[in-house]
């Protein structure tokens, strides 16, 4: 019933070409009204609720129920840094250090600035140095001015080492390692705003630093702000379309040329590929899946898919039209053939793609049902419009007197043989392919296990000089703003705790045993002496119960008493009697013991250090692990846990997560898919197991491509471990068409080995084209000077040519030894007799 609808489906689209390009130009204006209303703030995270089965995100939820109201952010000031860099100059200098005051005044009087600024102001080296030139640390910032321009360079070099050696509060704008002297590379300005400011002019006051800064900008001067990233972004992408399209689609056109041999057929198949990706984005609108950060992953994944539909449809027109054939006869056939391998690799790639629905990040979810989307467009405009264009188009050309035969890929004077020597091996070492295709296969996947973990991979801002040299456009121009901030983050530590990335450490149960201060002392300085604490001067590294509590009784007489007391060897850090400490605490500041100790119906359950980290975002692979270890310490030999649970232990823990979704996931897929063939190839030809013969490849696929990975040393990171779920879906595509073909061939009559000789000649001519096609677009995006979309573009070229090789070389193998071992469904009765022995 499915076979007589399909085939009724496609005689109507080749006998009547007109009115179905008619049709599917009315369908395609309706689903492309769909674009505009495309949602395009894709939420690249996930909230709490979907990692709510991981421990790290239990604790970080406890933590905010139990300390939010006491640890919030009451604060009213928020800093800006502006930064003065001159590799090989001094930026202590009289002229630096004028530029610095002059800087300050002429951001002072924008309006913006003038409303938003703090009480605490504009503060930098520039003005420590001034002041003392002028005699009077509160000299106004004109008077200042005034007296570093009545300083001598002398007298300023002088100043500037008087202020380094006298003034603790110099060193909080140098950077960490500066020596003392009277020279540096470096220096910073920190701005204080008011947060209680009003958004649009807080937003327009960060700009006036920011373009005050690029006036200066040969003097050293820039800011790292949102202004700064932006520019530096839409430069990147801006040089990315120019880097990239055009090579992609030089590389394209060339191969489709070589392919297709015909500039007709090139225009047809390309116009296919782009009402593809069009009819994706209207379905995204019209359904409101966000499509954000989503949209470049589908967009070459779904162009590549429909370039390999196209070779199809093309490829068995061509091999079906004899000399003596007309146009509409010949298309008909081929598209019948071909539409049951599209339709199998559609719902086979589906089944990889939605998976991903099981992943608990939004992005990773949007992102399966986005392809998927594209995959089913692709299979509607190719298997309708593209051959009722092919029809019209062939047909006008013919009847003004130009013939339109050509000879399929594959069936080439030079190709052909290449292409039948897997034929010849399959059938002189069928066994041995597929003993060293599991062995190489498991060998891969094993690699899994080696795979570094990072949570993203970082540009560094370097690109190669031969890309920067390229002419025109094409040219990569380097953007200052990744190298600054490199540079920033290099030599300097935040300039206070509060911008330092915080980590918390919670513990639970018997928090008041008489070891729990000096375990979370002991930890806090294992901590430390990895170098993971902020030391710069003038800020405060630790938030404890033992810091907090020896602050609060440096004011409190009555509570230094009891501190004391319950400190038994006079080392500043409580050893008994702990409970009365904790309540003489919260006798004496409820409101800071609350920050720090958690006390519920009179009983202490947790308590809760912050710390300050000099650390990235970047580096968690490596800090977490340390972090583990102070926990561990403070945990010590008592009853109680103590868990990391600040921003790096959860982005690692959520990666964790999401890498064990995507093995659940891919696991999801592999079986739904081998069901799903075993189901089909039943349905259509008859044999079960040629169905889950066809799937195996797909296991070799994903370990060559593991493999793959650790040779070339990409990580698994958020991006890389979405791409290996989606390997699955590009994975089973070539196999199904040789299987499908091979089926075919075998129901029409021919033994094993001349339907395999047609299959891989046939169709696998059609599948070097779209492995070369794809994966050479593909390729070009490893030109971006950025190792996340390097790693994008390699994972996805190693999937496209190990599917292929595994389809034309390992495949062919499995299918001789499946008919050579298993009793043939596929044949009709009376060529199943005549079957002959095989070698």
């Amino acid at each position: 019933m499915i076979r007589d609808a399909l085939q009724r489906s496609v005689d109507f689209v080749t006998e009547h070409n007109r009115i179905t390009l008619l049709v599917m130009v009315l369908l395609t204006g309706l689903v492309v009204a769909g674009i505009p209303q495309i949602n395009t703030a894709s939420q690249a995270g996930g909230s709490a609720d979907q990692f709510e089965n991981v421990d790290r995100i239990q604790k970080a939820q406890y933590i905010e129920d139990a300390y939010g109201n006491a640890t919030a952010d009451h604060s009213n000031r928020t800093f800006r840094t502006v930064h003065v860099w001159d590799e090989d100059g001094n930026v202590l200098s009289k002229e630096s250090l004028l530029t610095g005051l002059q800087y300050q005044e002429e951001i002072r009087e924008n309006d913006s600035v003038g409303t938003t600024l703090h009480d605490d102001g504009m503060a930098g080296i520039e003005n420590l140095v001034a002041t003392r030139a002028a005699g009077d640390r509160n000299a106004s910032l004109d008077e200042q001015i005034r007296a570093l321009e009545n300083t001598s360079a002398a007298e300023v070099e002088a100043l500037v080492g008087q202020t380094l050696s006298e003034d603790p509060r110099a060193q909080r704008f140098l950077p960490t390692e500066h020596d003392g002297s009277a020279t540096s590379t470096d220096r910073r300005l920190l701005v204080a705003f008011d947060t209680e400011t009003d958004a649009d002019i807080l937003s327009t006051a960060d700009s006036a630093l920011y373009e005050s800064a690029e006036d200066r900008a040969e003097a050293g001067f820039f800011v790292l702000g949102a202004d700064a990233w932006d520019g530096a972004n839409e430069q990147f992408f801006q040089q990315m379309i120019e880097l990239v399209l055009p090579i992609a689609l030089l590389l394209i056109l060339v191969i489709l040329a070589f392919a297709y041999r015909d500039l007709i057929d090139v225009v047809v198949g390309m116009s296919g590929v782009v009402l593809s990706v069009l009819w994706m984005f209207g379905l995204l609108g019209w359904l409101g899946v966000e499509a954000g950060t989503t949209s470049i992953v589908p967009v070459v994944l779904v162009a590549g898919l429909s370039i390999d539909f196209g070779f199809h449809v093309f490829n068995r027109y061509r091999e079906e039209r004899g000399d003596g054939d007309g146009i509409r006869a010949p298309m008909g056939r081929g598209v019948r053939l071909v539409t049951t391998a599209l339709i199998l690799v559609t719902v086979t790639a589906a089944i990889g793609f939605l998976a991903n629905l099981a992943n608990p990040l939004p992005l990773i979810r949007d992102l399966g049902v986005s392809i998927t989307l594209g995959v089913v467009s692709a299979l509607v405009i190719f298997v309708t419009v593209v051959p009722a264009l092919k029809i019209s188009i062939d047909g006008l050309l013919e009847r003004v007197g130009l013939d339109r035969r050509k000879q399929a890929l594959g069936h080439g004077t030079y190709l052909r043989p290449v292409l039948q020597r897997s034929v010849t091996l399959a059938r002189r070492a069928a066994p041995v392919v597929l003993i060293l295709a599991v062995l190489v296969g498991a060998v891969g996947g094993l690699a899994w296990t080696g795979l570094s973990e990072e949570s993203y991979q970082q540009a560094d801002g370097e690109v190669a000089e031969w890309k920067q040299n390229l002419p025109g456009p094409l040219g990569w121009e380097q953007s200052e703003v990744p190298e600054q901030s490199n540079h920033v983050e290099e030599v300097y530590q935040p300039a206070n705790a509060d911008e330092a990335i915080q980590s918390r450490i919670l513990l639970q149960g018997d928090v008041t045993s008489d070891s729990t201060l000096e375990d979370i002392d002991a930890g806090v300085r294992e901590i430390d002496s990895e170098g993971l604490l902020i030391s710069q001067q003038g800020t405060q590294a630790e938030q404890s119960p033992v810091t907090a509590m020896q602050r609060v009784a440096q004011e409190n007489d009555t509570f230094a008493t009891v501190f004391q007391q319950a400190d038994s060897d006079g080392n500043g850090v409580p050893d008994q009697n702990l409970e009365e400490l904790y309540d003489g605490f919260y006798a004496a500041d409820s409101q800071t013991a609350e920050s720090v100790i958690e006390r519920t119906d009179g009983e202490y359950r947790s308590v809760l250090v912050t710390l300050s980290l000099d650390a990235e975002y970047a580096e968690a692979d490596s800090v977490v692990p340390k972090l583990d270890g102070g926990a561990a310490t403070m945990e010590g030999n008592a009853d109680r846990t103590a868990t990391a649970a600040g921003t790096l232990a959860l982005n690692d823990a959520v990666l964790d997560q999401i890498i064990g979704g995507i093995v659940t996931t891919m696991l999801i897929a592999l079986v739904a898919i081998v069901l799903t063939l075993t189901a089909v190839f039943k349905y259509i030809h008859g044999s079960a197991t040629l169905g889950a013969v066809v799937s195996i490849p797909i296991a070799l696929v994903v370990g060559l491509v593991v493999g793959g990975m650790y040779l070339l040393e990409i990580p698994l990171t958020l991006l890389t471990a979405l791409l290996m779920s989606l390997v699955i879906g590009l994975g089973i595509d070539y196999n199904i068409h040789i299987g499908d073909r091979f089926a075919d061939e075998l129901r029409a009559g021919k033994t094993s080995v001349e339907a395999l000789d047609a299959a891989v000649t046939g169709t696998g001519g059609a599948l070097l084209g779209s492995t070369l096609t794809s994966a050479a677009a593909f390729a070009t995006i490893t030109l971006v000077p950025h190792p996340q979309l390097q790693s994008f573009g390699s994972i996805v070229v190693i999937a496209l040519l190990t599917s292929f090789l595994v389809s034309v070389l390992v495949l062919p193998s499995i299918l001789l030894l499946w008919d050579r071992y298993t009793t043939n469904g596929v044949r009709t009765p009376d060529t199943a007799e005549n079957v002959v022995a095989q070698d």
